[in-house]
């Protein structure tokens, strides 16, 4: 077989299409992990949020749809709590939230975990007593089903 001009033009021709493509798609791919980074992260705020609004009102239901049922719930106390334990004292009315924020919050998603840290600040009313409340909060969320869960949550002394 004789090589010219035209059989090198078009095999370099082929190369250059090859490389196009390869190059494209990763890209492509890249992209994709982006986009569905920037969702989980925006749905982790969202449940991070969910979350405060549900201890503010002490709502049941918002808890159980929120929490893992392997939730380990640490207090800046030293109290560990599981998920039936946790939301049975949030709602059972002995102690209210009467304001609640979360501060500095930075969340990550690593994965189909995400981690959320933030400064608590807010006042319970237990007995007639009203107690401000400042500590930290680290928060370690699991997606289940295409929604986060709580797994874990250790509160700690500022």
């Amino acid at each position: 077989m004789n090589i010219n001009r035209r059989h090198i033009a078009t095999a370099g021709a082929g190369l250059l299409a090859m490389a196009a493509i390869g190059i494209a798609a990763p890209a492509q791919a890249d992209d994709k992990k982006n986009d569905d980074k920037k969702k989980g992260l925006a749905s982790l705020t969202a449940a991070v949020e969910a979350f405060r609004v549900a201890m503010l009102k002490a709502d049941k239901a918002a808890f159980d749809k929120l929490c893992s049922d392997q939730l380990s719930y640490g207090h800046s106390a030293g109290k560990i709590e599981t998920k039936a334990e946790f939301i049975a004292a949030s709602t059972s009315g002995k102690s209210v939230w009467k304001t609640i924020t979360f501060d500095k919050v930075t969340n990550q998603v690593v994965g189909r975990e995400g981690i959320s840290r933030f400064i608590l600040t807010g006042q319970t009313e237990s007995e007639g007593k009203t107690t401000d409340i400042n500590i930290g909060v680290l928060m370690v969320w699991r997606e289940e089903k295409d929604n986060w869960k709580l797994l874990a949550r250790q509160a700690f002394r500022l």
